[in-house]
Parts: C-alpha cells; sequence; structure tokens
C-alpha cells in the first residue's frame, strides 16, 4: 500500500500515546508499594522494641507475629500495585483493594465510596467477609454486590448522605483517618449490616491528587474495637488506590481532549469546505456564465476577442475544478450530506486500481465516526494508487459489536511502513483518539491489509439521550 520499504507487521491494539503515562505512573505504584512495605517494616520494629520491655519470651512472640503480618501485608501491597500497573477496570480494582484490605486487617466488611459534591457518598467497592474463599486479590474482585440484609439494602452503586456522626462524615470533616465506635445517636440504617449491628468503623481517606477522593472504611460486628493499627494499614492501600485513579483520571481527560481537537477541527474542515462552496466556487460560476454571455455579443470579425474570452472561460473552469478538489479533500459535502456509504461509494467510483465496496453499516453515525472511517478508506486508497502496483483493492465497513470495522485490503506488492510519513500515522491519532485502534500487515509481496476499529460511541461524545 505504501512504497515498498521493508518493514514487521504492525498492530496497534491500545492507544500508544499512553503507553509513557501507564508506564510512568506504574512506576510511581510500585514505589509506593515500597514506601508501604516500608512503613510495615517500622511497624514492626516499633512493636518490637516495645515488647522488648516484657521480657525475651514475648519479644520473640511479637517479632515472630509481626514477621507473619508483615509477610501478608507485603504480598497483599504487590499484588494491588500489579493491579495498578496493569490498568485494571476501576470496579475491579476497588473490589480487590477491598478484599486484600479486609483480610488484612481482619474485617468483616470493607467499603470503598466515593465522596459526592452533594453531600452525598457512593458506594463503588465491596468485601464481605472474605466468602469467595482463596484468598487472592482476584477472589476479592469476585466478591458479592450485596453486601447487607433485605432491610439494610447496600451494593454497588448504592448512594447515601453523609449522616453527623458515621466515620465517612468524621473522615470528610478532618481529612484523616479515623474510626467510631459509639453508634448510639447515628440513624437506624447505618447502625446495622447484614442484619447485625455495627460494633466499629474505621476509615482511611483517599486522597488523589491534593483532594479528597473518598473513603475506605473498614466495619465490624464483634464488641471489641478494631485494633489500633487498622487506620495504619488502611493508609497503605488507599495510596496505591488513589494511584489508580489518578491514572485512571489522567488517562481519560488526555482521551476526551484529544477527541475534543478532532472533533474540533472536523468542523472547522465542514465550515471550511460551507464558505467555499457558498462563496468563492459560487463567484466563480457567475463569472464563468458572465464571460459565456459577453462571448455571445461579441461583434462578428473579433475572432481574436473571442478566442481570450473563452481561454479566460476555460481557466476559470480548471480553476473551479481545482478549487472543488480541494473543497473535497477539507472535507467532502457527500459525507455531511448523505452520510458514509454515499461518500464511499464516491471514492471507489474515483479509484484506479478498482474498488470491491461491501458495507453493512446502514443510517448514519456519529460526525466523528464517519470521517474518520473516510479518512482512513481516503488516505488507504491514495497509497494504493501511488505505491502498491494493485489491480484490485477490498474495502469492508461492517458494526462488530459496538464498534465499526474498517478494512482495506490490496493485492498489491506490500512492503508497507506507516513510519515513513504515508499520511498513516495521522490516521491512527485520529482513530486512537475516539478510543479506537489500528493494525497495519504489509508482508512483503504479500499485499497489505489495513484495519480500524472505532467505537460506534467514541470518547467524549455527550451520552445518548
Amino acid at each position: 500500500m505504501l512504497a515498498g520499504v521493508r518493514s514487521p507487521p504492525s498492530r496497534t491494539k491500545s492507544p500508544s500515546w499512553a503507553s509513557g503515562l501507564v508506564v510512568g505512573l506504574s512506576c510511581v505504584a510500585a514505589a509506593t508499594a515500597g514506601f508501604a512495605a516500608g512503613r510495615v517494616h517500622r511497624r514492626a520494629a516499633a512493636k518490637s522494641a516495645d515488647a522488648n520491655e516484657g521480657g525475651a519470651a514475648d519479644c520473640r512472640r511479637a517479632s515472630c507475629e509481626e514477621l507473619r503480618h508483615i509477610a501478608v501485608e507485603q504480598a497483599a501491597l504487590r499484588r494491588v500495585a500489579t493491579l495498578v500497573a496493569h490498568g485494571i477496570s476501576s470496579r475491579e480494582l476497588f473490589s480487590a483493594v477491598a478484599g486484600e484490605m479486609g483480610r488484612i486487617v481482619g474485617a468483616e466488611h470493607v467499603m470503598v465510596n466515593r465522596y459526592e459534591p452533594n453531600g452525598m457518598l457512593t458506594v463503588v467497592g465491596l468485601w464481605n467477609g472474605g466468602a469467595e474463599g482463596d484468598g487472592s486479590a482476584d477472589a476479592g474482585r469476585r466478591a458479592p454486590d450485596d453486601l447487607s440484609a433485605d432491610h439494610d439494602p447496600i451494593h454497588r452503586g448504592t448512594r447515601l448522605p453523609i449522616r453527623k456522626g458515621t466515620t465517612s462524615e468524621l473522615v470528610l470533616r478532618t481529612r484523616r483517618p479515623g474510626r467510631v465506635t459509639d453508634f448510639r445517636r447515628v440513624d437506624d440504617r447505618y447502625r446495622w449490616i447484614r442484619g447485625r449491628m455495627i460494633g466499629s468503623t474505621v476509615g482511611a481517606p483517599i486522597t488523589v491528587q491534593g483532594r479528597l477522593w473518598g473513603v475506605m472504611l473498614s466495619v465490624s460486628t464483634a464488641a471489641e474495637p478494631q485494633p489500633p493499627e487498622t487506620e495504619a494499614r488502611m493508609m497503605d492501600f488507599t495510596e496505591l488506590m488513589a494511584i489508580a485513579i489518578a491514572n485512571a483520571e489522567n488517562l481519560a481527560e488526555i482521551s476526551a481532549s484529544r477527541a475534543r481537537i478532532v472533533a474540533a477541527a472536523d468542523e472547522t474542515r465542514r465550515r471550511i469546505e460551507r464558505d467555499l462552496h457558498d462563496g468563492i466556487q459560487q463567484l466563480l460560476v457567475r463569472l464563468a456564465l458572465e464571460l459565456q454571455a459577453a462571448v455571445a455579443v461579441v461583434p462578428h470579425g473579433r475572432e481574436e476577442m473571442k478566442a481570450r474570452l473563452f481561454r479566460v472561460i476555460d481557466g476559470l473552469a480548471d480553476a473551479l475544478e481545482d478549487l472543488r478538489e480541494i473543497s473535497r479533500g477539507l472535507h467532502p459535502a457527500v459525507l455531511s450530506e448523505a452520510g458514509l456509504g454515499p461518500a464511499l461509494r464516491t471514492l471507489a467510483r474515483r479509484s484506479d486500481p478498482p474498488v470491491e465496496l461491501d458495507v453493512g453499516v446502514e443510517g448514519r453515525l456519529n460526525d466523528s465516526v464517519e470521517a474518520a472511517a473516510y479518512y482512513v478508506v481516503s488516505e488507504a486508497l491514495t497509497n494504493v494508487t501511488k505505491h502498491a502496483h494493485a489491480s484490485r483493492v477490498r474495502v469492508g465497513l461492517h458494526q462488530v459489536g459496538a464498534t465499526v470495522r474498517v478494512s482495506v485490503v490490496d493485492d498489491g506488492v506490500g512492503g508497507a511502513d506507516p513510519g515513513l510519513g504515508s499520511g498513516l500515522t495521522g490516521l491512527r491519532d485520529r482513530v486512537e483518539a475516539l478510543g479506537g485502534g489500528m493494525s497495519l500487515r504489509s508482508p512483503e509481496g504479500g499485499g497489505t491489509t489495513l484495519v480500524a476499529e472505532i467505537p460506534l460511541r467514541p470518547v467524549g461524545a455527550p451520552p445518548e439521550s
């Protein structure tokens, strides 16, 4: 499809622009896990020093017990750091962290809540007493959604008002870890969980890039309070969670920003195309008509004048055709007026070599999706004409699940390299900005296959009404 330059096949499954940010934040996650592990060691040393005052036997027992806690907690921190580095979904991460935290502190229930701006909080992660059984982060992600009895429905997505006297309110007010052990003045709904009265709750703030994002709660129905080191252990995990949340928010904002840039550029192209069509093109047409009328009234015997006028008319026609070609390159009017199918059929009619077109999508799509698909096909056909020496091209457009799949396959010389200024790099950026991906397979002598997959509802698109 491109000049016959040897290169290995190129495949893009995830946005390449994000890889640097993901790697950087993953390193931060690993470093945070290391710092947290260091705090675990320091807590162990402090406990051992305290135990020294009670004698050698007590010291050995305390040291062995704390070493066991160290091993368990460090393993849990590493698992969470690995999940953060792999960029799993927020839903999976919140449940995984809640499960790891519940097993570390011995809690019956762990909740991850997000503070909302209207005095509410939303439950985004739950863990229910380790009923899953195997003690791994994967098991934490499989924690059931329902954490409560029928008379006390709390599940992922539940929105609750922040009531005075609860741990969530205490953490919101102080921005620090805290606990509540007296629930006599708390609303009845906040005193029960799965049909049992709550004995104590411990909360640790989740602070993302300097702002209080939410709170992790450890809930116990036991009469005795939770261990005094619970807050410190929870903070180790909330720091890793904050890294993951910042990661997701930054990537989402960059994706939305790139999508807005693409949409703004497409709208500018459409406006310029309309201005050219309604302004300069119409002016040139009127001038050509006026000159033709002038030719009709030229006196007999003034053949030289007629010839000059005809040359001017021909020049205006050439200029008008060039302007139309530029206008189509900016943004084809048929794409705006009739949609992607007719626009691709227009491209196919103009192509050399001939194109076998298979359009399996009916109706109109999102403007950005239509523009991206059109330009992928247009650029690919241009490259086929210039470089591929192909005898035939197949172009396909189909809906696959929630995506549109665009394919361009030629039988040319292959050896395409998108890194040599072909225009495909810019197209890949456009497709990835919408949350899609593009792949290229072009073995030497084996033709070229270009595939782009674009979400039907791209990144940054407004929600459907």
